[in-house]
Formats: structure tokens, sequence, C-alpha cells
């Protein structure tokens, strides 16, 4: 799967503030950049650092007056899509130390208040079966309803709205993995057929030693997502933090399958 990405973002500002930027996709093993462009508008250097887990990178942005920026790409997507019931478990004694945060509680994916939940209404499943269990419940139990949540909503305010927006999907199936001893962690990515056409969020399960895409929205495919980061939840994938006050002018955000 090839996709063409384009992103045009404008925010003004009340005073200078940095900004850092994550909207540029990974190049990792399974998706391959055959072309990428970041155009910023300011006045001062950019500086790039690398994301979390070395996946993707950030953009340290001086900005006075506001953000104009603008990026294109093309990624070629090389991974399959496997079936998650057939994966296996790793027990936690059995995870190296970088896997540990994510099968911790974090600000957003509140995991610990999830475990009797999990206990009583998936029990006896565990691994790739459990991991597909949560997938369908999330996905079939939430209804995707754009404003019904802010940017401090987290895991349990969804768990007990039952609405919310990508980002509501990817961070009650994280906290449900954890629950359930499952390393898992949000992704910020792109993907063709989102609605509304936006920056998108899913989860990434740890199964049979390594990381799985799952959408708990259903709207994109294991092999039709271009990573752009990964964290422990919105704290760590969000595509734009400012350390000021910004307010929004235009966001545009199109991605299109090219075969």
């Amino acid at each position: 799967m090839r996709l063409s990405i384009e992103v045009a973002l404008d925010y003004s500002l009340t005073s200078p503030a940095d900004i850092l930027l994550q909207i540029e996709a990974a190049a990792t093993p399974d998706q391959r950049l055959e072309h990428q462009s970041l155009t910023i508008w300011s006045d001062h250097p950019v500086t790039a650092v690398r994301g979390e887990d070395g996946i993707g990178q950030r953009c340290w942005v001086r900005a006075d007056h506001g953000l104009v920026a603008r990026y294109e790409a093309v990624v070629a997507i090389e991974r399959p899509v496997l079936r998650l019931e057939g994966l296996a478990a790793t027990s936690a004694r059995a995870l190296s130390g970088d896997l540990i945060p994510y099968l911790l509680p974090s600000r957003y994916c509140e995991s610990d208040r999830l475990e009797g939940f999990v206990r009583q209404r998936f029990s006896g499943l565990s691994g790739g079966t459990m991991a597909a269990a949560l997938a369908d419940w999330v996905q079939t139990r939430l209804t995707y309803q754009a404003g019904s949540s802010s940017g401090t909503t987290t895991a349990l305010d969804t768990f007990g709205m039952r609405s919310g927006v990508c980002r509501d999907y990817a961070h009650l199936l994280v906290a449900l993995a954890r629950a359930a001893e499952i390393p898992a962690r949000c992704v910020a990515a792109y993907a063709p057929g989102v609605d509304p056409p936006d920056f998108h969020a899913v989860a990434e399960l740890w199964l049979e030693g390594g990381w799985h895409l799952v959408d708990a929205t259903g709207m994109a495919r294991a092999d039709e997502i271009a990573r752009v980061c990964v964290g422990r939840d919105a704290t760590d994938i969000a595509f734009m933090t400012v350390f000021g006050e910004a307010r929004f002018c235009d966001q545009r955000v199109t991605v299109r399958r090219l075969d």
C-alpha cells in the first residue's frame, strides 16, 4: 500500500512561543518513505530531535506571531495483516526494560482502574485472543462522535461515556490491554478513509515478540497505517505541543491511497 499525505497547519500566537511538532511519517522497517518535504515558515532555526523509542522525529520551532507549516510525503507500507487471535502472549516477567512503561498506568490510560472489569468480563482469555476481544469490545461499545470529548478526557472517562474520537478509542484499548497484562502504546498515524480527515490515533499491542497495530475505530487496516510517532498516551504523541497560547486558523490533513 502506497499513501500520499498532505498536511497544512496555520495557527496564530498571542505572544512568541516554542512549539514541538510531530507530523512527519516515521521511517521504519515496515514503512518506507519514498518522498517527504516539511516546510515551516519561521525566522528562527528549526531543530529536529528523536521521537519516543527512536521512532520518527520531533521538531522544535520558535514562532513569534504564528505557525505556518506544510508537509508532503509518499509512504510505502510493507506490513502484513495478521490475525491477533493467533498471536501468543509474553509473560510480564519476561518483558525487557523498554517495554515496562507500556504495561503501567499513564496519565490518560488508567489501566489499574480497569483491571477488575477485564478480569470479570474477559475471564479465561490471554494473548492474541484477549487482544482481539478487547479491540472488538471497544469498537462495538463506543460511538464515534466528534466533540464528545476534550483534550483532558481519559480512558476511564471514555469507558463511562461510551463515546469519543480516535484518540479516545486508542486510549481505552491501550488501558484495557495493559489491564490484561499486554504491553500497549498509543500511535499517532496517517490513514486513508479517516472520517473526518485528520491526524489519526491508533493502538499498538505487544504480542509474540513484536508490536501489532490495531485501529479500534475500524476505519483503517494495519497495512494502510503510516506511523508518525509512539508513546504512553496522547501526552507523547500530540502532533503539536505549544508552550504558550495558540489560536486555530486552518488545519487540513489529506491522505490518499496511490495503489
